[in-house]
């Protein structure tokens, strides 16, 4: 592990975000892969991976973005928290606004819930679109944190960062699995059931590039940018995450999928970084 965070910190922070992120994306290629191995997919299983999704990323948001946000912040008292407030609230509208506007369905509910502008896109489309809007805020986050450790602030680190792309990986893999299945139950080859279950995490190279760039362009707006990222992830968790877990008849694993999603991240985030 030593290798892996010197590594990241002597090369250039735009391509350590973007490397980083590759590698979230690969596990969401990997875990759409298994469409080639199963025919189907364990109702239990997917809703502990919905739910385990939901705790990595709710504690990603405190240990690796909030509490290093309000720690880096100018000032004392309330002064101090300022930017974790107004950036939190732009990162939740942000993805709200999303939200409304982007056609998506999410993989538990039927084609009449899709959310969004209303599109003769076909189920496919949609399904992916739904995992990509988990994604950005993801890629967005590993950015802004390596950006950050770029610049020299207090309270970002490399193994923070590196944590928290770890964190990531690992909930995308159940989330490839989770596009492509649903859409091999609908007759569409495999390989295009891979397709669609990878391209939903290509968005996070993308907005992890933007993230890394814009907090080394712009220095003064890190605070505010991971709080952003923050705010980002807890709406995809409060709106999209926990209402897919909580669709099915497995709620109590859903629910312990959560808090060992959570455990794991703050493990990877204390222990790293």
């Amino acid at each position: 592990m030593d290798v892996i965070l010197d590594y990241f910190q002597e090369i250039d922070p735009v391509l350590a975000a973007f490397l980083a992120t590759l590698f979230t994306w690969g596990l969401t290629a990997l875990g759409a892969s298994l469409v080639f191995l199963f025919k189907g997919m364990n109702r239990a299983f997917f809703d502990g991976m919905l739910g385990f999704t939901g705790g990595v990323m709710v504690a990603a948001s405190f240990w690796s973005l909030l509490a290093p946000g309000i720690e880096m912040s100018p000032g004392e008292g309330f002064q101090k928290v300022v930017p974790a407030v107004v950036g939190f609230a732009l990162g939740a509208l942000f993805i709200f606004g999303l939200d409304k506007i982007l056609p998506h369905l999410h993989v538990n509910f039927k084609m009449s819930d899709s959310e969004g502008i209303k599109t003769p896109w076909h189920k496919s489309v949609l399904l992916t679109l739904a995992i990509t809007l988990h994604n950005i805020p993801e890629g967005l986050a590993v950015g802004v944190l390596f950006g950050g450790v770029a610049a020299g602030f207090e309270g970002a680190s490399i193994g923070g960062a590196v944590a928290l792309a770890l964190g990531i990986g690992l909930q995308n893999f159940p989330e490839g699995f989770a596009v492509a299945m649903p859409l091999r139950r609908q007759g569409l080859s495999r390989w295009k059931c891979f397709n669609y279950g990878q391209l939903s995490a290509i968005v996070e190279p993308v907005a992890a590039v933007i993230g890394a760039w814009a907090v080394l362009t712009f220095q003064p707006i890190l605070p505010y940018a991971l709080c952003f990222a923050a705010g980002a992830m807890i709406f995809v968790v409060v709106e999209e995450v926990v209402p897919e877990a909580q669709q099915g008849n497995f709620t109590d694993i859903s629910t312990l999928g959560f808090i060992g999603g959570f455990m794991v991240m703050m493990t990877l985030d204390v222990g790293l970084g």
